[in-house]
């Protein structure tokens, strides 16, 4: 499968460091009249990006208490439960949540943050069974997924 295309946005100083993992939440109403609005939001909403390197180019901030800084980040996969029979490495899959079992040990794995439901995903990597019976009483797998 071919690497995702890194993206240059500016994310807060303190959280500008190789590695860390972020779900983009969308403009806070902050933002509105900032000049450089439109390099911290060009991500997509509701996704998981991971921050490859951090860039030396800072910036004043409304939102982030020490300012933003320049970073370039990727789309960062996502290890969810999906139906047995869906999990298939390089299958594409749309996300449908049909869970609301907010009680159940695994629902933030069938509900993970950084998956916007009704989107298209490929399946990058099966990891396995769930750790736990569905109290759905569904077959589920655990699958390391990526954007279509």
């Amino acid at each position: 499968m071919a690497e995702t295309k890194t993206k240059v946005t500016l994310v807060g100083t303190v959280l500008a460091k190789p590695g860390t993992e972020f779900v983009y939440e969308g403009e806070s109403p902050e933002c509105e009249t900032c000049k450089v609005k439109k390099a911290c939001n060009n991500l997509n909403r509701g996704h998981r990006y991971r921050i490859i390197t951090v860039r030396s180019t800072h910036h004043d901030c409304a939102v982030h208490l020490n300012g933003a800084t320049a970073v370039e980040v990727m789309e960062a996969p996502v290890t969810m439960l999906i139906s047995a029979d869906m999990a298939m490495i390089n299958s594409k899959i749309k996300v449908e949540f049909s869970c609301n079992k907010t009680e159940c040990r695994s629902y933030s794995l069938c509900r993970p943050d950084g998956v916007v439901e009704g989107e298209k995903y490929v399946v990058a990597d099966v990891l396995g069974n769930a750790s736990d019976i569905c109290g759905k009483g569904r077959a589920l797998k655990l699958v390391e997924i990526r954007p279509a």
